[in-house]
């Protein structure tokens, strides 16, 4: 693989395994470090000469073998049947909470926020009306605008779709 290849999978997986290993662990940072760390090693190993076969497999198992780490380091009983194995519906699920999270970061800044205000901290539209300073209709109106653009970019690739903190 070359450095070229490496940075397109890098660039295509990361998010992903990101996603993977946050369900794994409930931790963001550990969850980030986690898959950097696996993407190092897998670095260091085709620079040594190493080859492997299924790069994204070895990943997603090297990601799993690292969140069962960490949890055993924080003390907290883990039970690797517990773990989820790295299988289709798993990489998957990955993939397309990944995609999500693309969908609402490429949202315009203020329907973003009004989106994120409602579904991800579940504030009613009073609510974020009053926090943001906006009316309750225009609150109303970025939903609307939210959601259409969500299916849009969503719906070709994950049919139906819904959001996973709805």
């Amino acid at each position: 693989m070359t450095s070229r290849q490496f940075d397109i999978f890098f660039r295509r997986t990361y998010l992903p395994l990101g996603m993977y290993a946050l369900r794994i662990v409930n931790d963001a940072e550990a969850a980030e470090d986690l898959v950097e760390d696996a993407f190092v090693k897998l670095w260091q190993m085709l620079c040594d000469g190493a080859t492997v076969e299924n790069p994204k497999a070895y990943m997603y198992r090297a990601v799993r073998n690292g969140c069962i780490s960490y949890l055993r380091g924080k003390r907290e009983t883990v039970s690797i049947d517990t773990v989820p194995e790295a299988d289709d519906e798993s990489v998957d699920t990955s993939e397309r909470d990944a995609a999500i999270w693309r969908a609402i970061d490429a949202l315009p800044k203020g329907c973003r926020e009004v989106f994120l205000l409602s579904k991800r901290d579940g504030l009613s539209n009073d609510e974020i009306a009053d926090e943001l300073g906006i009316s309750v209709k225009t609150v109303k109106n970025q939903m609307t605008k939210a959601f259409s653009r969500l299916r849009d970019a969503l719906s070709p690739s994950y049919k139906p779709f819904f959001l996973p903190f709805l």
